[in-house]
């Protein structure tokens, strides 16, 4: 199970839509590795003039990657932490999460990135089975 839904926000969501503030604070909770990763890169993004911020550090454990590959994976997750911390995510690998400025998605950096040739070029045997 990806997130740990309180009976409260699943009763609302059986009525209808649910705020994406509940939201994203069920994804805090339940997925804290992966929201803590993407909120420190979001403020390093702020904070820098880099074009991007990312990680390089492997998680912890497999449980921290996990989380990390159900936040990235979920459209629903994924897209609620971009709005919530005002960026564009990428991911490549295991671990390899990445924020850029929604404006410079598409961008030569942003495309760079997310290109094919840089997924080949991060490649290395530890990433096999991750």
């Amino acid at each position: 199970m990806s997130l740990d839904v309180s009976p409260k926000l699943l009763a609302e969501a059986e009525r209808g839509p649910v705020r994406e503030a509940d939201f994203v604070d069920t994804v805090r909770t339940s997925l804290p590795y992966a929201y803590d990763l993407i909120a420190d890169l979001a403020r390093q993004l702020r904070d820098g003039t880099a074009e991007f911020a990312d990680n390089h550090t492997p998680p912890p454990s497999e449980k921290e990657r996990g989380q990390l590959l159900r936040a990235l994976a979920s459209d629903a997750i994924r897209g609620s932490l971009e709005r919530h911390f005002g960026v564009t995510l990428a991911f490549m690998n295991c671990h390899r999460v990445a924020v850029f400025r929604p404006e410079d998605q598409g961008g030569a950096t942003h495309s760079r990135f997310t290109s094919q040739r840089s997924q080949i070029l991060n490649q290395s045997p530890e990433f096999r089975d991750c």
